[in-house]
C-alpha cells in the first residue's frame, strides 16, 4: 500500500525581534540553523511532499529534460581566441556536463595542448565548479580557482603548463580570481571574511612558498565594500579595485615591480562611481563624475590620477549610458545603452572615424565579446534576439568586414527561427512611466485569454535582462506559451536613472512595474489571470514574493527561484554574507526610515490570510547568496496563512548553493522541473 505524505508542518517556535520600539514574532527563526538534524529533516519531508505531488509529471519532466539536451550541441566548442602567442579555446564532448580547457602555440593547427578537463576533475563532486584561469606572462603556469560545495569559497591553485603538476601551494578560502606580476612567480589574490564572505583582503603570493608567508598588501576595512585584483590589458598596471554599490576606488602599481607599494589612483569619495584603462601614458575613465548620471569617458596621465586632472574625452548625454569601454591600438570601442537597446561605438583614437555598428531588430541584445588582444583591428562581438540564435562575429573595425565566426547550432529538425516573432510593448505604470516589455511567441500561437503567458523580471541592482535567444525556452514557446521579460526599474535598461528610480527609497516602484505590466498583458488580450504564470530569481525572487502578496490574483501560478524574502531579518543581520554590502540597494535597517520601508514590502512580514497562486519555490542548502532558510521560512509561513487549495511545493537541491546544480545537464534538469509545474498547470502533458 502506497504512503501517502502529508503536507510539511514546521514546527513554531516563537521569537521576538524588537528594534526601533517594533516587535515582530518569527516562529520559524529556528530553521537557520544549517546543522540542526530537525532543520534537515523538514528540508527533506518538503522534497519528499514535492516528489510524492508532482509524481504524474515526472516521465513528462524526463521527456522535457531529454528535449532540452537534444537541442544542445553536444560536442560544441568556443571560438578560438589568441592571447600571448596561444589559442585558446574551450570544447565540450558529447555525453559530457564539463568543458575542457586547451591550448594550441601560434597555430590553430599546432598540436593541442589539454589544460584542464574538468569531467576528470569533477568526479567525486556532488557540485563543481572551476573558475579564474590565469596563465603567468612566460605561458609556463596557470592559477585558478575550485568550488566543490557551490558555496563560493574557491581553492586557489597553480598548475604547471610544461609537465602538468599541480604545485603544493593551496590558497583556502578566496573569490577563485588571481593575477600574474610580470615577474612570472608572483601572484596576488583575494581572500574573503570567513563568516560573512565578503571580498575583503589582497595577498601577495610567490610561487612555491607556503600561504602561510603570503603578503597581505591590502585590507578593506569598510564592510560595505568588496574588493579585487586584476591586470590592465596594457599589461603594465597591477590594479585593486575597491567597489561598493555607488562609489569606487582604485590601487595601481607597475606589474614589474610586485614588491612596491600600490599607490591610490584617486581616493573614494561617497557617490563618486569610476572604472579605469590603461592606454599608453594615460588611463581612461568611465565615471559619473560631475553629476554625469549616464556616465561620461574622462582620461589623466598616469603619473597623474587625481580628480583635478580629469579631462572630458565623450561628454555626458541625458539618453545614452555608457556601461563600458574596451581600447585597442587604434581604436577605442564604447559599449553603450540607448532607449534600452545595446549600441557598440567604434572611434579611432586619431579622430578620423566614429561609426556605430548596425543592428536590425526591434529588441535585441549586443555585446562586446573576449578582445584580450591589444595590437590588433579586429573587434569581437556576439549578437542574438529572442528569436535569433547566438552569433560571435570579428568585425574589421578598419575595412569594415565581418565573418560569423559561430552561430549557436539548434539541434532540432523542427526549429526555424522564422516560426518566431518578437516585438516591444510597453506598459503604463501606476505613476505615468512607460514600462517596457520584450515578447516573444511563435507566430502560429494565437492572442487571447486562454493563452498560457510566462512574466519574467528580475529589477535590482542595475542588472538588466536584456531580450536573449534560449534552447530552453523553445519548450514552452513550441506548446503555446509566450513568453515576456519586464524591464521593470531596478535595471538599467532605460539608463541609470532607471536603476536610481528603482533601490533604496524608491524599491516599490519595482513591484509595481511588475504589477502593472501583468495588468497591461491582461487588458491588451496576451493572456488572463487564469493563465498568467511569473517567474524571479534571487532578487527577482523577492519580486515574486511581493507581487503575490499584493495582487495574487492576477496569476495563475509563480516559480520563485532562491527568492530573497525575509529581507528586514537578513538586512539587520550584518553575520550573513553580502548584508552591509546591500545598504546602499536596499537601505539599512538599523535606520528606522528604511526598517519601516523595507517592513511594509518585505515578503515575509507581509503574508496575508488571503488566497495564492500555485506556487514552485527552489532553493539550495549551501547557498552563500540567499541563506536557505529564507524561502524556507517563507513557505512554512504561507503554508498556515494561504486560504486555498492551491499548489505549494518548497524544493531544495541538499548539494548545490546559488546558481543551483553544476554542469550543463544537470542545470537542465532544474529547468524541466520548472517547466513540468507550469505545463501540468495548463493540462499540458506532452
Amino acid at each position: 500500500m502506497k504512503t501517502t505524505i502529508q503536507v510539511p508542518v514546521a514546527r513554531k517556535i516563537p521569537k521576538e525581534l524588537k528594534i526601533h520600539n517594533d516587535t515582530r514574532i518569527d516562529n520559524y527563526f529556528w530553521l537557520n540553523q544549517r546543522e540542526d538534524q530537525n532543520v534537515l529533516d523538514y528540508l527533506n519531508a518538503e522534497n519528499e511532499y514535492y516528489q510524492q505531488e508532482t509524481a504524474h509529471t515526472k516521465d513528462f519532466e524526463t521527456q522535457l529534460f531529454e528535449e532540452m539536451k537534444a537541442r544542445i550541441k553536444e560536442d560544441d566548442s568556443s571560438v578560438p581566441y589568441k592571447y600571448n602567442g596561444y589559442w585558446y579555446i574551450v570544447r565540450y564532448e558529447k555525453g559530457k556536463d564539463y568543458p575542457i580547457y586547451t591550448r594550441r602555440k601560434e597555430s590553430l593547427d599546432a598540436e593541442e595542448e589539454l589544460i584542464f578537463d574538468c569531467n576528470e576533475m569533477a568526479k567525486g563532486h556532488g557540485y563543481f565548479k572551476l573558475v579564474g584561469l590565469s596563465v603567468s606572462p612566460d605561458n609556463t603556469m596557470i592559477s585558478f580557482g575550485l568550488d566543490t560545495t557551490g558555496r563560493r569559497q574557491y581553492k586557489l591553485q597553480i598548475k604547471s603548463l610544461i609537465t602538468n603538476e599541480v604545485f603544493s601551494d593551496v590558497i583556502e578560502n578566496t573569490t577563485g580570481s588571481s593575477t600574474w606580476a610580470n615577474d612570472n612567480c608572483t601572484i596576488f589574490y583575494t581572500k574573503k571574511d570567513e563568516l560573512t564572505l565578503r571580498a575583503n583582503q589582497i595577498f601577495k603570493h610567490k610561487i612555491g612558498d607556503s600561504e602561510a608567508n603570503d603578503v597581505l598588501v591590502f585590507t578593506e576595512d569598510d564592510d560595505t565594500f568588496g574588493v579585487a585584483v586584476y591586470k590592465s590589458k596594457s599589461r603594465k598596471y597591477l590594479i585593486i579595485a575597491c567597489y561598493s554599490t555607488m562609489t569606487n576606488e582604485y590601487h595601481i602599481l607597475n606589474a614589474n615591480t610586485p614588491d612596491e607599494e600600490f599607490k591610490v589612483f584617486q581616493k573614494r569619495i561617497r557617490g563618486l562611481e569610476y572604472s579605469i584603462s590603461h592606454f599608453e601614458n594615460h588611463f581612461y575613465v568611465v565615471t559619473n563624475k560631475d553629476e554625469a548620471t549616464n556616465f561620461k569617458l574622462m582620461k589623466t596621465h598616469e603619473t597623474l590620477t587625481k580628480l583635478e586632472n580629469w579631462e572630458d574625452v565623450i561628454l555626458h548625454r541625458d539618453d545614452v549610458l555608457i556601461e563600458d569601454i574596451d581600447i585597442f591600438r587604434d581604436y577605442l570601442v564604447i559599449s553603450e545603452r540607448s532607449n534600452g537597446l545595446n549600441q557598440i561605438r567604434i572611434k579611432r583614437w586619431d579622430t578620423t572615424e566614429d561609426y556605430y555598428l548596425p543592428f536590425d531588430d526591434e529588441t535585441y541584445t549586443a555585446n562586446v565579446g573576449t578582445n584580450v588582444d591589444f595590437d590588433t583591428e579586429m573587434l569581437r562581438y556576439s549578437y542574438n534576439s529572442l528569436t535569433n540564435p547566438a552569433s560571435v562575429i570579428d568585425f574589421n573595425m578598419k575595412t569594415k568586414a565581418k565573418v560569423v565566426m559561430k552561430e549557436q547550432e539548434v539541434l532540432d529538425p523542427n526549429f526555424n527561427k522564422n516560426n518566431y516573432t518578437s516585438e516591444r510593448i510597453w506598459a503604463t505604470a501606476t505613476d505615468g512611466t512607460k514600462i517596457p516589455m520584450s515578447v516573444v511567441r511563435r507566430k502560429d500561437t494565437k492572442l487571447d485569454e486562454n493563452t498560457p503567458l510566462l512574466q519574467y523580471a528580475y529589477g535590482s541592482y542595475g542588472s538588466t535582462i536584456d531580450p536573449y535567444f534560449s534552447t530552453i525556452r523553445l519548450s514552452l514557446l513550441d506548446r503555446g506559451f509566450v513568453y515576456v521579460i519586464a524591464h521593470v526599474r531596478g535595471g538599467e535598461y532605460l539608463g541609470r536613472q532607471w536603476y536610481e528610480n528603482g533601490k533604496l527609497l524608491n524599491k516599490k516602484n519595482t513591484f509595481s512595474d511588475f504589477i502593472d505590466c501583468s495588468k497591461y498583458l491582461i487588458a491588451h488580450g496576451y493572456t488572463s489571470e487564469k493563465h498568467l504564470y511569473a517567474m524571479g530569481g534571487s532578487a527577482g525572487g523577492l519580486l515574486m514574493g511581493v507581487v503575490i502578496n499584493e495582487a495574487p490574483q492576477l496569476y495563475h501560478g509563480v516559480i520563485a527561484q532562491v527568492p530573497f524574502v525575509d529581507v528586514v531579518t537578513t538586512m539587520l543581520d550584518d553575520t550573513i554574507p553580502l548584508t552591509t554590502g546591500e545598504y546602499d540597494e536596499w537601505g539599512n535597517p538599523n535606520k528606522e526610515i528604511y526598517y519601516n520601508y523595507i517592513k511594509s514590502y518585505s515578503p515575509y512580514d507581509n503574508i496575508a490570510k488571503q488566497s495564492y497562486p500555485n506556487l514552485l519555490v527552489t532553493t539550495g542548502l549551501h547557498d552563500s547568496q540567499v541563506q536557505y532558510w529564507e524561502p524556507a521560512k517563507w513557505v512554512a509561513k504561507l503554508r498556515t496563512y494561504k486560504q486555498d487549495t492551491n499548489k505549494l511545493f518548497l524544493l531544495t537541491n541538499m548539494e548545490a548553493g546559488h546558481g543551483g546544480a553544476s554542469g550543463r545537464f544537470e542545470a537542465l534538469k532544474e529547468d524541466a522541473q520548472e517547466f513540468a509545474f507550469l505545463l501540468d498547470l495548463e493540462g499540458i502533458t506532452s
